[in-house]
This record gives C-alpha cells, sequence and structure tokens, in this order.
C-alpha cells in the first residue's frame, strides 16, 4: 500500500506532460513550409505565435506517407500572414488552427509548478494516514493509546521457572504484598513501587516477572520500552499516561516493562528530535511513579541487561528502588532447566542431561533451550527418533558458535 501513492504520481505525470510532448517531427524551415504548402500536400496545421516568433506544426504527405512537420518563423505581420492567406487558399488543409502562445505557455508553466507540490502534499497526507491506521482523528488518538498487553489469567508459576531459586526468594513477599496490602499498611511498611530485574539476556526476566504475577493471581500488563518511543512528539508520554491509568482501573495488578533502556537511558545523552521524545517519555514515566500512591496495589516491575545507562533518578528509591540480580544458572540450575525443555522429547539411553549441564557452563536458559531444540531437528533430520548424545553435543557446538 505504501507504493501506491508513488505509483499514481508517476502515471498521473505521464499522462499531464506526455499530452505536452511532441512527436519526432521533421524540421523544414520557412521555404520548406511554403514548398509544401504550394504543393497542396499539407493536411494539418497548427500555430503557435509566441513573442518575436511563431512555431508552425502539422502533417503533410509524402506520396502514401504522412510525415509530421515543424518549422519556425519570424513572427512579423508579413511572414505570418503570408503563411496564413496561403494555407487558407490551399484545399489540401483540413484541420487549421491558430493559438496565442503566451496563454498555453502560461498554463503549462502553473502545471509544472504546483502539480509536483499537489502530489507531494497528498503522498505526505496519504502516509500520515497509513501511519495513523487511515482513520482519520479516531485513530490519531489510537497513536498515543498504550501496547501493552494485559493477560488476566496467567498460568505461569514459580515451578515453571527453573535455575532461578534465589531470584524467585527476592520476590515472593512482593506476592504477599499484592495479595495483603493492608497487612502491610497496618505496620506503616511501604513496599517498592518498582523492581527492577538486572541480568544478561536470556536468563528468564520476564518469565520470572509473569510467574510472580500467576502466583498473585492478579493482571499482567507487559510492554517493550521500545514501544514508548514513536515518531510522534508526545505520543510515548500518552502512551505512559494510558498505561497507568488503566493498570489503576485494574489494581491490584503488574505492570512489566522489558528492555526498559529504551525508554529509561540517562537523560542529555544524545541529540536529536528521537531523543527527545525518549526523554520527554521518561519525564512522564517518572511522573507516573510519583503519582502511585502507597499499597495501591500496583507493582512496576522492569527487566534490563544494561542498569549501567539506567537514568539516576530512575533508580532512587519511591521508583526502581530494588535490584534483582538475574544470574546465569550454575549446574543445577542448567539441569532443571533442560529438565523443564526435556519434557515433550524422547531421548536415546546415551543422552544424559547431568552431562549436558557440565558442559554448559555461561548458558542461559534461553541457550539450553535452544541446545534441545537445535538436537531434535538433528533427530529429525536423520529420521531417528530419540535424541542422542551426539546430537546434543553437535548442538552445544552450534550454540556456542
Amino acid at each position: 500500500m505504501a507504493l501506491l501513492p508513488f505509483l499514481l504520481s508517476i502515471i498521473l505525470l505521464s499522462t499531464v506532460f506526455g499530452s505536452y510532448a511532441t512527436p519526432t517531427s521533421k524540421d523544414i524551415g520557412y521555404k520548406g513550409l511554403v514548398t509544401i504548402i504550394e504543393n497542396e500536400s499539407v493536411e494539418k496545421v497548427e500555430i503557435v505565435i509566441n513573442g518575436l516568433t511563431a512555431k508552425v506544426t502539422g502533417t503533410y504527405k509524402e506520396g502514401e506517407t504522412e510525415t509530421n512537420f515543424r518549422a519556425t518563423i519570424a513572427n512579423n505581420t508579413a511572414t505570418v500572414d503570408n503563411i496564413i492567406s496561403k494555407l487558407e487558399a490551399n484545399p489540401s488543409v483540413k484541420d487549421f488552427e491558430i493559438f496565442d502562445g503566451n496563454q498555453s505557455n502560461l498554463l503549462l508553466e502553473l502545471v509544472k509548478t504546483f502539480l509536483p507540490i499537489l502530489l507531494t502534499l497528498g503522498m505526505l497526507f496519504f502516509l500520515m494516514r497509513q501511519m495513523t491506521g487511515g482513520g482519520g482523528m479516531r485513530n490519531q488518538m489510537d497513536v498515543v493509546k498504550s501496547k501493552a498487553k494485559i493477560q488476566k489469567n496467567v498460568k505461569t508459576k514459580f515451578k515453571d521457572v527453573a535455575g532461578a531459586e534465589e531470584e524467585k526468594e527476592e520476590v515472593k513477599e512482593l506476592i504477599d504484598y499484592l495479595q495483603n496490602p493492608r497487612k502491610f499498611e497496618k505496620m506503616g511498611a511501604r513496599i517498592p513501587k518498582g523492581i527492577l530485574l538486572v541480568g544478561p539476556p536470556g536468563t528468564g526476566k520476564t518469565l520470572l516477572a509473569r510467574a510472580t504475577a500467576g502466583e498473585a493471581d492478579v493482571p499482567f500488563y507487559s510492554v517493550s520500552g521500545s514501544d514508548f518511543v514513536e515518531l510522534f512528539v508526545g505520543a510515548g508520554a500518552g502512551r505512559v499516561r494510558d498505561m497507568f491509568k488503566t493498570a489503576k482501573e485494574s489494581a491490584p495488578c503488574i505492570i512489566f516493562i522489558d528492555e526498559i533502556d529504551a525508554v529509561g537511558r540517562q537523560r542529555g545523552a544524545g541529540l536529536g528530535g528521537g531523543n527527545d521524545e525518549r526523554e520527554q517519555t521518561l519525564n512522564q514515566l517518572l511522573v507516573e511513579m510519583d503519582g502511585i500512591e502507597d499499597n495501591t496495589g500496583v507493582l512496576i516491575i522492569a527487566a534490563t541487561n544494561r542498569a549501567d545507562i539506567l537514568d539516576p533518578a530512575l533508580l532512587r528509591p519511591g521508583r526502581f528502588d530494588r535490584q534483582v540480580k538475574v544470574s546465569l544458572p550454575d549446574k543445577k540450575g542448567r539441569q532443571a532447566i533442560l529438565e523443564v525443555h526435556s519434557k515433550n522429547k524422547n531421548f536415546a539411553a546415551d543422552a544424559s542431561l547431568e552431562a549436558i549441564a557440565n558442559r554448559t557452563p555461561g548458558f542461559s536458559g534461553a541457550d539450553l533451550e535452544n541446545v534441545l531444540n537445535e538436537a531434535a531437528i538433528m533427530a529429525v533430520r536423520e529420521d531417528s527418533n530419540e535424541i542422542t548424545l551426539s546430537n546434543l553435543d553437535e548442538a552445544i557446538d552450534r550454540v556456542m558458535m
């Protein structure tokens, strides 16, 4: 659909300017023009008078062949009147017209000047409508609507999160807070509004956040930090406002912001309109976090693998004032993760998950899942019904590359 305006522009320009194009013609000059008129071979003539010259175009017959001609003559009374009188006296001339070239050129110049501008404006309007959904004001309002996805009945539990025992202990007290906020309120305790999960990619930060919502049995709003940053100035801030408004109406709930470094980077770290929009979005996020009253039942969990580049204002008490380090799993954790992902797979007798756990230090949960998936693909390729140790060894080498 994005190519449609360009195709229409090309067709329209070809139509308009093609009508002004002159076919290949024979240049005959004044004497040649007089000759073909006197020979009574001219059939069609058009004279365009323009300033000091007059352009004569038309067709004449050379035997049985019809030829286009053109001639430029001086625009004086004697010359032009002589040609006109000869044409009027010639019975072979079937079509004879005289035009004022000044008017024709003015029209052509107006078309050439304003048509590209109108086409450009039309294309911009079309593209803007495409980017906002093509629905006018209603869709323009949709630009500032939050892209957060809500999941009300989260089935993921802590038992589904393998290899992160310490991290689960860190967030368990938050579940009690979401289920019994008054207990904390009576003791005058202030539970953190925001929890920041910090760790390498693939360590299960998103899964841990979802499991927290599942254990607490509360709605789970998930959004990526990059979803807030938009081409339109103010769209990101509007989406932040809309997300928090919806979350407060659904409290108690969890808001999960993945890759928060996309919007929470230190302010003043760059130049340009895109950076200004990101900073505006970050400012709105800070305002909304300050606007969450204590013990309202809205908990914000964010994930990043670049905590060092986050704005310090995000990490102060009252916002993301608690950080949970999500580390790469140890041997025991790796074996637990492998057992979770091996439930729907058939293994040969020589395939030992413990041996695979020993061979994969530094692997994240996502890496381990990928190892088992690659091994399963190899087994299918070999037309085997079981995953062998050699399949697992080769899969490890592939993932490490």
